[in-house]
């Protein structure tokens, strides 16, 4: 704990000599003790080994035993297709498992490349990568930090620290500063540099402490090297799925090929069959199916700025029900702005956008005094130099009051800058004849050395009561989590020194500023509560400032919804992780607390999104289950952790991902319930005509052919469906709910009955039709060839026809849209034409056991075939009533 220790201490811990720094031979002893200032990360996967740990999956392994099944009853073309997407699956996990990667060799490249240090008593320019604990590093403005630093010397330092702690303003450093408490916040370590942060005013000395991975950067490097491979919701459910799947086929094949036994039928015969029923049983197409509704999820999602690196986080984005949001640059817009400014007797509110605004007769002065006591830019909307200071220049462009034309009017001649003893600068300006001393800083020390005020453009005594409501208006904008600048002048006849500028002052007024929230941010937030998710802010800012900001944008109600880190650190885990649902605002947080924060929401069964843009988001960003990275402002290392990055930084983006990711996911399971349905009703066809001692109703290749056209098409069609408008209504799904909660399972069965009995109805038909009388000995070829052709077109014209049902599970598919997605309609119409080119086609009729049908045929077929659409849609129909009844009964 350097920053708890004196300098002299540190210097001598660290055996250096500050005057004239470390010896050439001692400095490459310690570099061959310490090794490179270089970030590590462990040793990368080969592309063989990151290929096979994607086969480490049940449904993989179901897949591959379908297709050695396959192969075995000669359905090449079945074999090929499974191992096409097994490949593709693993492809596609090599290329995301790869890209994640990037995090860490982004932190590498944020390490500086040259520095100045002090060796052999001389400063001299070295490579950032060799410098060692104990080098003197000079600091000045425009300079990055190499390593982490315990100063020794500071002259107006200010350091930009935002990566690091989430604030917008630069940090000011002493060196002479020692901080006793060991849980002090990187925020104030006033006394301590850390690395890849950057210095923007004065300058300073300082004595490394700490390089490479043992740096605050390095600690950040640890945590993204972890592993952390914890499925998502949707791999979970995949998983799941496929272990049940797995053990199912196995039932069907002992079932069905033991029952065949008991009865004495061909046993060949019954082996084929209960294979083609397993396979038929195992929707192969799933994986593919899922990976091609993500990808084209994925495609839409980067039309609304919103750029998913995993594809699985598409999905996982519609249960999300907690969004974790770093302030500044996410909430905020980043960049300080004046809007308020008070001259005594007039409080204006000037957060208003415009230009040639017209100031009253004070407060141009107060605004011309400030533009001209700053040492800041702004030309075409971008600014240098200190934030606050461009947040006052900009005040100045919007009253018309350039900083370019005061300059040229009123030229500088002197200064005393910036001091943090003094808190106040000075400037002296040509004023017509005269001078004009400028000075601005707090209005507390303005007060001790001014003498006069000026009122409605006269100067007046400064009187106790107007130090009295000055203070009081400075306490009220300090209140509103505002950062308050005083203001006063003097005119003199003649150049004064330096010192003799801050005396005999006529204080102007103050203003109030403040990182303001962004506009659109407020109603996206209200969205999000609408549809049950909760957001959280995480800064590294102060707490007054945060929950000021988190109020206005409808975040947090009251000051107790907050706690700082400090305050975390107070308590253990476990009642960290008790208390978590009682705050909406974390401020003056590190790197870890972020990380322990979404830990503890995500122990709770929470779904947590991340969103940030600094390097100090990039470890919390990884945890959560939906890091969002910003890709405006987002740093590499920030969008090499993240599952998703926004292109447009907006936050309303994560809102529209969002009810992207819920629609995706509902597709996603109708597609499943669609095929399970399916399948189920060729298990249950087959099954009962074997337990009723029927003849098999289809034929092995009839079953791969029917679960070929109904697994790709309308499975595919289900997937891209068009969004469910009333989606963003409902609260997030409960992450640990199954493909077949809310009734899923019930409807997958009952479609499946449905199926398969009007599959056997069908197949009964056609023999009786043809003047078989079951229980009379075994039907004719002829007769079976029709039964056959009867069922065979019936089982794939029902499912076909059901698929339309599966769109919504409430609502009617007139109230949905009968043509709202003609990408099914068209799967729907080509599966019939198929059906037709196989049964009419006399080579493909043969080599499938069925025979062209005439047109009275068809109509009883396509009868049977809307059987389970028409059933489906009166259930709907009947449950709508029903919730209809119990509502007005509740009310």
């Amino acid at each position: 704990m350097w920053f708890s220790k004196s300098k002299d201490d540190v210097t001598k811990e660290l055996n250096v000599n500050p005057s004239t720094g470390l010896t050439t031979q001692e400095a490459k002893a310690r570099l061959e003790k310490y090794g490179l200032n270089k970030l590590k990360g462990k040793p990368k996967k080969s592309l063989i080994s990151l290929f096979f740990a994607q086969l480490k999956d049940m449904l993989i392994y179901v897949l591959l035993a379908a297709a050695v099944i396959t192969i075995f009853i000669g359905e090449y073309v079945d074999s090929i297709i499974i191992l096409l997407v097994v490949l593709i699956n693993a492809v596609i996990g090599v290329v995301q498992e790869a890209k994640a990667e990037k995090a860490v060799e982004a932190l590498q490249k944020m390490t500086t490349p040259k520095s100045l240090v002090r060796r052999d008593g001389e400063v001299k320019e070295i490579n950032s990568e060799e410098v060692v604990p104990g080098d003197i590093v000079i600091l000045d403005a425009g300079r990055f930090i190499p390593a982490d630093l315990r100063l020794l010397e500071s002259a107006n330092l200010q350091i930009e620290e935002s990566a690091l702690t989430g604030e917008s303003v630069p940090s000011n450093k002493d060196a002479d500063d020692i901080h006793e408490d060991p849980k002090t916040p990187i925020g104030d370590k006033s006394n301590m540099a850390f690395m890849s942060t950057l210095v923007t005013y004065g300058r300073g000395e300082g004595i490394v402490v700490a390089t490479a991975m043992e740096t605050e950067i390095g600690t950040i490097a640890k945590i993204l090297d972890e592993d952390n491979d914890e499925l998502t919701p949707l791999q979970k459910r995949l998983e799941e799925l496929g272990k049940v799947l797995g053990y199912l086929c196995i039932g069907i094949c002992v079932l069905i090929f033991g029952i065949a036994l008991l009865q004495g039928r061909d046993l060949f015969e019954m082996f084929l069959t209960a294979i083609s029923l397993a396979v038929a049983a195992i929707p192969e197409g799933l994986a593919a199916i899922v990976a091609i509704v993500l990808a084209l999820g994925v495609t839409r999602m980067s039309k609304i700025n919103a750029i998913v690196k995993k594809l699985p986080a598409v999905e996982t984005l519609g249960s999300v029900n907690i969004i974790c949001s770093d302030k500044t640059g996410t909430l905020t817009q980043n960049k300080m702005t004046v809007v308020k400014n008070y001259t005594i007797g007039n409080l204006k509110d000037v957060s208003v956008t415009g230009e040639n605004l017209t100031p009253s007769t004070d407060e141009a002065e107060l605004i011309r005094s400030l533009v001209l006591c700053s040492d800041a830019t702004y030309e075409n909307g971008e600014g240098t130099g200190d934030p606050t200071e461009i947040a006052l220049v900009v005040l100045g462009d919007k009253y018309n009051m350039k900083k370019s034309d005061l300059n040229t009017k009123h030229k500088r001649v002197s200064e005393n800058p910036f001091d943090s003893d003094r808190k106040l600068m000075s400037t002296l300006n040509v004023e017509g004849s005269g001078y004009r001393v400028h000075t601005k800083g707090a209005i507390d020390n303005l007060l001790k050395i001014s003498t006069t005020a000026l009122v409605d453009g006269k100067v007046v005594p400064l009187t106790e009561n107007l130090k009295s409501d000055l203070l009081t208006k400075t306490e009220e904008m300090s209140d509103g989590a505002l950062r308050v600048l005083g203001v006063a002048y003097k005119d003199t006849t003649s150049m004064i020194a330096p010192e003799d500028m801050e005396k005999d002052l006529t204080v102007i007024g103050i203003v109030g500023m403040i990182d303001p929230p962004r506009l659109e941010v407020k109603d996206s937030i209200k969205e999000a509560k609408l549809a049950g998710i909760t957001p959280i802010m995480i800064t590294g800012d102060h707490k007054n400032t945060a929950v000021a900001i988190a109020k206005e944008l409808g975040i947090a109600e009251s000051i107790e919804q907050s706690l700082t880190g400090a305050e975390i650190d107070e308590l253990s885990d476990e009642e960290f992780s008790d208390k978590i649902n009682n705050y909406r605002v974390f401020a003056r947080v590190s790197p870890e607390h972020k990380v322990k924060i979404v830990r503890a929401f995500k122990a709770h069964g929470n779904i947590v999104s991340m969103t940030g843009d600094g390097v100090n988001d990039a470890p919390s960003l990884k945890y959560a289950d939906i890091g969002v990275a910003m890709g405006i402002t987002g740093t590499d290392v920030a969008k090499g952790a993240s599952d998703m990055i926004l292109t447009d930084d907006n936050f309303t983006t994560i809102v529209n991902a969002i009810e992207e990711g819920r629609n995706i996911y509902n597709n996603i399971k109708k597609s499943v319930i669609f095929l399970l349905s399916c399948n189920l009703g060729e298990v249950i066809t087959v099954l009962l005509s074997i337990i009723f001692k029927w003849p098999i109703p289809l034929t092995a290749t009839q079953l791969l052919w029917i679960n070929l056209i109904t697994d790709a098409l309308p499975a595919i069609a289900l997937g891209v469906d068009p969004g469910d408008k009333d989606v963003m209504k409902k609260k997030p799904r409960n992450p640990k709910e199954s493909f077949f909660a809310g009734g899923a399972g019930v409807r997958a069965v009952i479609g499946g009955v449905l199926i398969g009995s009007l599959t056997l109805l069908a197949f009964y038909f056609g023999l009786t039709e043809r003047g078989y009388l079951f229980g009379a000995g075994d039907p004719t070829e002829e007769q079976l060839l029709y039964a056959r052709t009867m069922a065979f077109v019936v089982l794939a014209g029902s499912q076909l026809f059901y698929s339309l049902s599966v769109r919504n599970s409430s609502k009617s598919i007139f109230k949905i849209g009968l043509f709202s997605n003609m990408k099914l309609i068209g799967a729907i119409i080509v599966g019939f034409i198929l059906q037709e080119v196989v049964i009419s086609i006399p080579v493909l009729a043969n080599a499938f056991n069925v025979h062209n049908l005439p047109l009275n045929d068809w109509a009883i077929v396509l009868g049977f075939a809307l059987i389970p659409l028409i059933v489906n849609e009166i259930i709907k129909f009947i449950m709508k009533i029903r919730e209809e009844k119990e509502e007005a009964n509740s009310n």
